[in-house]
């Protein structure tokens, strides 16, 4: 029981020395929307990234997002705590079919425990989080396929 405890406590201690805006790096994916338009997404798939999210992104252009890859697909509920920015959330299927989504999710600026849950309704494996207007702007609708 220490050891996790241990490691729960160092990674929360090197994850507060990260700069307040983590570049987009080469570990970006490519995800293509059916008009064409790529977003260049990073992946959040350990357990600690997907707890992050984009917490430590302080904007966000239109053509990124973040990418998160879950190994069992199930229901997803997101929240927007210690965001800075509103996100337009997409759920896609084990085949990147859009299942639902979200969009213009704000920041919730409350108690962690007032912020509400958006989507997760729908069994999911990949959630795509992108600045608010994208899927909107891209015309993004329940079935599209993306592809990455």
């Amino acid at each position: 029981m220490r050891i996790p405890i241990v490691t729960l406590a160092a990674a929360l201690v090197l994850t507060g020395c990260r700069d307040k805006q983590p570049p987009f790096d080469i570990l970006a994916r490519e995800v293509t929307f059916p008009n064409g338009t790529t977003v260049s997404a990073v992946p959040a798939q350990t357990q600690l990234e997907i707890l992050q999210g984009l917490h430590y992104y302080n904007s966000l252009p239109a053509n990124r997002g973040m990418l998160f890859i879950y190994a069992v697909p199930e229901k997803h509920p997101f929240w927007t705590y210690q965001a800075h920015f509103p996100v337009d959330i997409i759920w896609m299927d084990r085949d990147h079919n859009i299942v639902e989504m979200s969009l213009n999710a704000p920041p919730c600026t409350t108690a962690a425990h007032e912020c509400p849950n958006y989507g997760g309704k729908e069994i999911s494996r990949y959630v795509l989080e992108v600045k608010a207007g994208v899927a909107a702007q891209n015309g993004l609708r329940r079935g599209d396929k993306l592809e990455f």
